[in-house]
């Protein structure tokens, strides 16, 4: 595997309480295996979005950032997206640009006329 191609760890449904902790384990042992902190977890397959998955996503991300990594999506549907958001998951989404707040002390132009927030 290229060290620079992050491991692909494919999601499929049901979630079960059982599968959640191998999911886990898996997790932290693609980022040992690996040099570069990131699991990119597909989740296509994943079946319909609900709280059983955004629990299995809340531990993956626990696994992978108490391994000193994080877990990046591939392919999340929409609802999936807007249900961790929600809940206030913080999950990348591959091919997307990080969201953060911008640095402090970073000052914001703003129009003549507009308030300043």
């Amino acid at each position: 595997m290229d060290p620079k191609t992050p491991p692909v760890l494919a999601l499929t449904g049901p979630v079960t309480p059982e599968r959640v902790a191998g999911l886990a384990d898996a997790v932290r042992a693609l980022l040992a295996a690996g040099d570069g902190g990131v699991v990119v977890c597909d989740v296509s397959a994943l079946g319909p979005p609900g709280l059983a998955a955004v629990e299995l996503l809340a531990r993956l991300q626990l696994a992978a950032r108490r391994a000193g990594g994080l877990i990046r999506l591939r392919a999340p549907d929409p609802a999936l997206r807007a249900l961790l958001h929600l809940v206030g998951l913080p999950v990348e989404v591959e091919g997307e640009a990080e969201e953060r707040e911008p640095p402090l002390g970073v000052e914001v132009e703003v129009e003549p006329g507009e308030a300043a927030v």
